[in-house]
C-alpha cells in the first residue's frame, strides 16, 4: 500500500469512500441493526484515517451524514434497480462495489503508463497513453458487472 511518508491517492481515497458507501447501501438493505452499526463505526473509521488533523465534533458528523446519505441513496437506487430489472439488491451492490474497485484499477494504469513509452499490440511505439482507446473509454457499472475479476467479459 503506502509508507508513513507516502499520501495515497485521491483515487484510491475516493474509492475506499465508495466501498464504505456501498458498505452502508448494503446493511441498510439488510435490516440488521448490528450490520447498521458497523457500517457507522466503518464510516468513522475511514474518514478518521483520511484527515490530516482531527475534525471537530461537527465536521465529524456533517461527514458521517454525508456517507449515510450516499448510503441511502445506493440501497433506494439499487433496491429500485433491481426491482426494475428483477435481479437482486445483492447483486446490484455487489456491481456497484465491482465498478469502483474497477474505477480505481483504471486510473492506477493510467497513471502507471504517464510519462512512459508504451509499446503498442502491433510492436510499434506508443508515445501518448491516450492513444489507448482503453485508457479513455468511461465505461457503465452493468458493463463491469459482467466482468470477471481479470477485466474480461463473462460471457
Amino acid at each position: 500500500m503506502t509508507d508513513e511518508n507516502e499520501r495515497p491517492r485521491p483515487e484510491d481515497d475516493a474509492a475506499r469512500l465508495g466501498l464504505v458507501i456501498v458498505g452502508e447501501a448494503a446493511a441498510l438493505q439488510s435490516g440488521d441493526d448490528a450490520s447498521l452499526d458497523a457500517s457507522e463505526e466503518n464510516i468513522r473509521e475511514t474518514v478518521d484515517s483520511m484527515v490530516d488533523e482531527p475534525l471537530t465534533p461537527r465536521q465529524e458528523e456533517v461527514v458521517e451524514r454525508l456517507a449515510a446519505a450516499g448510503g441511502t441513496l445506493t440501497a433506494g437506487l439499487s433496491g429500485a434497480l433491481a426491482a426494475k430489472t428483477g435481479g437482486k439488491v445483492e447483486d446490484v451492490l455487489e456491481g456497484a462495489a465491482r465498478s469502483v474497485v474497477w474505477q480505481q484499477r483504471l486510473a492506477a494504469e493510467r497513471e502507471a503508463l504517464q510519462g512512459q513509452p508504451q509499446e503498442s499490440a502491433d510492436g510499434g511505439a506508443v508515445t501518448d497513453p491516450r492513444d489507448d482507446r482503453r485508457d479513455d473509454t468511461r465505461e457503465d457499472a452493468g458493463a463491469q458487472q459482467r466482468r470477471n475479476d481479470d477485466g474480461r467479459d463473462r460471457g
